[in-house]
C-alpha cells in the first residue's frame, strides 16, 4: 500500500504563488494547509509555516499545471491556487479553471486589468456625467489626444498595476515630454483628471455578492504619488452608499463573481468615480492597515472563502491607523538607515516598520508608481496623535532628517 505524504488526507490546501510571508501566515490563521510554488521558494515562507515547497516557474502555465496537478488535494478538489499580485492573480485564475478548482474567473481578472474597457463599462453607471477618455496607440500622437481630452489629464498604460507608467500632464509641453517616455508603438489610455479625495476599497465576493471589507483614505503626494494611507474615513451616509454601489457595479460589469478585489475611487464633486480595480487584495500594507484599525483580516478572509473554510474569528478593534511611506535618494544604502529604523520601531504606537529594499542593496532610482522603499504603520487613539506618531517615526528613517542641515547650495 502506498504511504501517504504528510499533507494528504487532511484539510483544504492553499497553493500560493511566490507568496510574501504575510500571506503564508494568513493561511495559517484561516486554518489552511499551504504549498508554496515559486522558481526558488523563499526561506521566509518556511518560517511562517509553509508545509511544502514546489519549485516551478508558475509564470509558465504548463509548468504550473504540471507541478500543481500532481498534488492529491488538487486531484480531489480540496485545494485552490492563489496569487496576490497582478501576474499571480491571473496565473491562479487560469490554473483554477483548468484544474476544476474554485476561484475568480480568468475572464474577470482580465476584464479588470483592461483599463480602457473597464472605463467604458463604469461610465454606464453614471451616463449623465461620464469620465472622458481615449485610447492612444502611438506615443507621438499623445499631445493631440491629450488636447482632445483637455488639461490636466492622466496618461496610463491600458494594462498595468501599482501606478507604473502613470503620468499627470498639465499642458501640451508636458504631453510632448511624456510621449518620449513610452515606446513609439504603445497602448495607452488618456483620461480626464479626477479631482477629490481618493479611497482604496477592499472587497470580497462570493457568488456575485460583494462584501465591502473596508476602505482607507489615500494621502496624495506630488505627480499622483501617495505619501500614505489613513483610516477610519468619515463619509456622509449617502456618499458611503454611493461608493459601495460604484464598487459593486464595477465588479458586476466585469463579471467578478468570487474572490477578492481592490478598487480605487475618487470622490469628485459630481460623485464617486472609478480610478481602477483589480481582482486581488491591495498590497500587503493595506491588509495590515485594515487589520490594525478594526481587526478585518483581509488575507485570511480571502483564503478561507476560496477554500470553503469557516471565517476566521474576528477580533473587533477601534483605532485610528495609518501608514506613511518612506523613500531614499538614489545612491543611498538602506543599511545606513538601520539605526533610524530601529528608533522608528521603538516609537510608541508604531505597529510595523517595513523595509522593501534587500539588505546591502543600493538605491538606484526614485520609486515609481505605488512602489516605495519602506513604510511605517501605526495606531493611535486620535487622528492628531496618529499624525504625530507617523511624522516622528518616518522622520527618524529619512537620511536627510538625521544629518546636520547645511546652508543652501552647500555641496
Amino acid at each position: 500500500m502506498r504511504q501517504r505524504t504528510p499533507m494528504e488526507g487532511r484539510g483544504p490546501v492553499a497553493v500560493l504563488l511566490s507568496p510574501r510571508p504575510a500571506v503564508v501566515a494568513a493561511a495559517r490563521r484561516a486554518g489552511a494547509r499551504t504549498v508554496v510554488v515559486a522558481p526558488d521558494p523563499s526561506v521566509p515562507s518556511d518560517r511562517e509555516g509553509a508545509e511544502r515547497r514546489v519549485r516551478a516557474d508558475w509564470r509558465d502555465h504548463r509548468h504550473l499545471i504540471g507541478a500543481v496537478g500532481r498534488l492529491e488535494a488538487v486531484r480531489h478538489g480540496r485545494a485552490a491556487v492563489f496569487g496576490f499580485d497582478a501576474a499571480g492573480a491571473l496565473a491562479a485564475a487560469r490554473a483554477n479553471e483548468e484544474l476544476g478548482l474554485s476561484g475568480t474567473p480568468a475572464a474577470a481578472v482580465t476584464a479588470l486589468m483592461d483599463k480602457a474597457a473597464l472605463r467604458a463599462r463604469s461610465n454606464t453607471l453614471h451616463p449623465a456625467r461620464p469620465v472622458s477618455f481615449a485610447r492612444c496607440g502611438r506615443a507621438d500622437t499623445l499631445p493631440f489626444v491629450a488636447t482632445l481630452i483637455g488639461y490636466p489629464c492622466v496618461i496610463k498604460p491600458r494594462a498595468g498595476a501599482d501606478g507604473e507608467g502613470v503620468r499627470l500632464v498639465h499642458d501640451e509641453a508636458g504631453a510632448r515630454a511624456a510621449a518620449h517616455t513610452y515606446p513609439a508603438i504603445t497602448d495607452l489610455l488618456v483620461e480626464e483628471y479626477l479631482e477629490g479625495p481618493e479611497l482604496t476599497v477592499e472587497a470580497l465576493s462570493r457568488e456575485s455578492r460583494h462584501r465591502i471589507l473596508g476602505w482607507s483614505r489615500r494621502l496624495a503626494g506630488p505627480h499622483l504619488t501617495a505619501t500614505g494611507h489613513v483610516l477610519p474615513v468619515a463619509l456622509e451616509p449617502g456618499t458611503a452608499e454611493a461608493v459601495r454601489a460604484l464598487v459593486r457595479g464595477v465588479l458586476d460589469l466585469a463579471g467578478h463573481r468570487d474572490g477578492p478585489s481592490h478598487t480605487e475611487v475618487i470622490l469628485t464633486a459630481r460623485g464617486p468615480r472609478l480610478v481602477e480595480a483589480h481582482a486581488r487584495p491591495g498590497r500587503e500594507e493595506f491588509s495590515r492597515l485594515l487589520r490594525a484599525a478594526h481587526g478585518t483580516d483581509v488575507l485570511a478572509l480571502t483564503l478561507a472563502a476560496g477554500l470553503g473554510l469557516p471565517e476566521p474569528v474576528h477580533s473587533p478593534r477601534a483605532a485610528y491607523a495609518g501608514l506613511r511611506y518612506v523613500d531614499f535618494p538614489p545612491g543611498h544604502r538602506p543599511d545606513g538607515a538601520l539605526p533610524g529604523i530601529a528608533a522608528a520601531r521603538a516609537v510608541p504606537g508604531v505597529v510595523r516598520v517595513q523595509l522593501e529594499i534587500p539588505p546591502g542593496a543600493t538605491v538606484r532610482r526614485a520609486p515609481t508608481g505605488g512602489l516605495h522603499h519602506a513604510y511605517v504603520l501605526a495606531t493611535a487613539p486620535t487622528a492628531g496623535s496618529l499624525d504625530r506618531t507617523l511624522d516622528r517615526a518616518a522622520g527618524l528613517m529619512r537620511p536627510a532628517d538625521r544629518r546636520i542641515r547645511q546652508p543652501d547650495g552647500f555641496a
